[in-house]
């Protein structure tokens, strides 16, 4: 491609070089790049692209496009920002795959996974659609399962995949979006046709600094929807209705001014019911996933599909058939007269929700094992262990990921937060002694839930990703006590 057709669309500050140059490929990592390339200088938070210019050229690029253009003379396209341009330079290059298909977003602190696989579920249902799927657990391809690095991929990694699900046929593409993409500008130029919001909860401090600057960051998704679906009962989603650019259409449980509502709620230990009310008409809805959250993500996807025109009818029956997410309320089966969940709930709010559900259809003891991953927002520690402490009968301290940070320092952050006099506490830094651990004390009637894993079959520890997978280490305990 001519680099004059590879940059439309991108304002340039300096411009040390012909535009009539044939591009190859694309790239913003030196290990990766191939002779022909524009090497695009991502400023990062452990490395900066600047400082692999002259590499990038030694090994053939063709082009760099910086921030500031180095010293010395060099085929450098100079612009505000690199990160942005990626963006509409992917678009580009793989020729605005996302335009060919209907795009829709969900973003908030939690459900944004189970959202989206009942999105999904629901188009291929009611409209009989082939759907792309992106998120934190894996990427579809309708039902081929491809894996997936983050929430929401780097600009380049995006329009690739809309390129592949477009060319596969994909009509509907439902995706995470994180608050790091839309800061990031992972997403940027892309329109949606709509996009829900789940809830805000405390998480990713360390990275937005303040909750209103992580609302602000959510709410830059609503700026590029045509659509807005705003959960009425959250505070935020009050926030983005009061100040929507575009329309909106709301879901709350309590809010009877929402244009979706549920009423005559029903949580039993398999399954959750309630009546979808819009104007004109009411429904009922089953869903087989338990937990007080599931009613919310079911909103979301209903209103969903009514923005979409879909009947009501047809939106609400095709729950019925849903199935559970891995690693979200996931039961594990074992030989034992006690249930294991793993959950990944890894903020306040989660934890919150995955031990209330827990403790709906607990006959004898409740007990949370948990910890809080390195590196990471330290400020929800103490208020995780303090809600711990208050919602289960056996806490357990352990590793999540420590990345690096002492496990040990992390836990007693954590701790902090516990009252002396609060339930039965043991602290095991080791996850798999843990796990063992909380096995051992298992009761009969008793649930345990394991938290802040979930989908993942790793631990990082340092800078390094080691196997682990708690399915096998549940297996491999009772095959030991067999």
């Amino acid at each position: 491609m001519h680099l004059s057709h590879l940059i439309r669309g991108i304002s340039l500050r300096e411009d040390h070089i012909g535009q009539d140059i044939e591009i190859t490929s694309l790239c913003c990592d030196t290990r990766n790049l191939t002779p022909g390339a524009l090497f695009v200088a991502l400023p990062g938070y452990r490395f900066d692209g600047n400082d692999f210019i002259t590499e990038a050229l030694e090994k053939g690029a063709v082009a760099v496009l910086c921030a500031h253009a180095p010293s010395q003379a060099g085929p450098w396209l100079v612009v505000e920002d690199p990160r942005a341009c990626l963006a509409v330079l992917s678009a580009n290059w793989f020729g605005h795959p996302a335009k060919e298909m209907t795009i829709l977003g969900v973003t908030g602190t939690n459900g944004k996974t189970t959202t989206t696989y009942l999105l999904k579920a629901m188009l291929e249902q009611v409209a009989g659609a082939k759907v792309g799927l992106i998120g934190t657990n894996q990427n579809m391809i309708g039902e081929e399962v491809l894996p997936a690095a983050r929430t929401t991929p780097e600009a380049y990694d995006l329009h690739e995949l809309f390129r592949t699900m477009a060319d596969a046929g994909c009509q509907y593409v439902v995706m995470e979006v994180s608050s790091h993409a839309l800061m990031l500008h992972r997403v940027d130029g892309i329109t949606f046709k709509a996009s829900i919001f789940t809830n805000l909860t405390q998480d990713h401090l360390d990275f937005h600094g303040t909750m209103e600057a992580y609302r602000e960051a959510k709410g830059r998704l609503f700026l590029q929807s045509e659509t807005g679906i705003y959960n009425l009962d959250d505070e935020a989603g009050r926030y983005y209705a009061e100040h929507a650019p575009a329309p909106y259409f709301t879901y709350s449980e309590n809010k009877s001014e929402a244009d979706l509502l549920a009423a005559n709620i029903r949580l039993l230990s398999d399954h959750v019911e309630f009546e979808a009310l819009i104007l004109g008409s009411i429904c009922r809805v089953r869903l087989p996933i338990p937990g007080g959250f599931t009613i919310y993500n079911a909103l979301g996807v209903i209103a969903c599909g009514l923005v979409l025109g879909y009947p009501l009818a047809q939106v609400a029956a095709s729950l019925a058939n849903a199935k559970g997410v891995k690693g979200r309320v996931e039961v594990v089966p074992t030989p034992a007269p006690y249930t294991v969940l793993i959950d990944y709930a890894h903020t306040p709010d989660a934890l919150e929700n995955i031990l209330l559900t827990a403790r709906d259809f607990t006959k004898n003891r409740l007990i949370c094992l948990f910890g809080c991953g390195g590196d990471r927002d330290r400020t929800k520690r103490p208020i995780m262990g303090e809600l711990a402490a208050s919602l289960a009968d056996v806490v357990i301290l352990t590793s999540d990921n420590p990345r690096t940070e002492e496990p040990e320092a992390i836990l007693a952050d954590v701790a902090a937060g516990i009252p002396r006099d609060a339930s039965v506490l043991y602290t095991e830094p080791d996850r798999r002694h843990a796990i063992a651990l909380a096995l051992s004390l298992g009761e009969e009637g008793d649930v345990i839930v394991l938290c802040g894993k979930g989908h993942e079959t790793y631990q990082e520890v340092g800078r390094e990703r080691f196997h682990f997978d708690e399915r096998e280490e549940i297996a491999a305990y009772f095959a030991g006590k067999s």
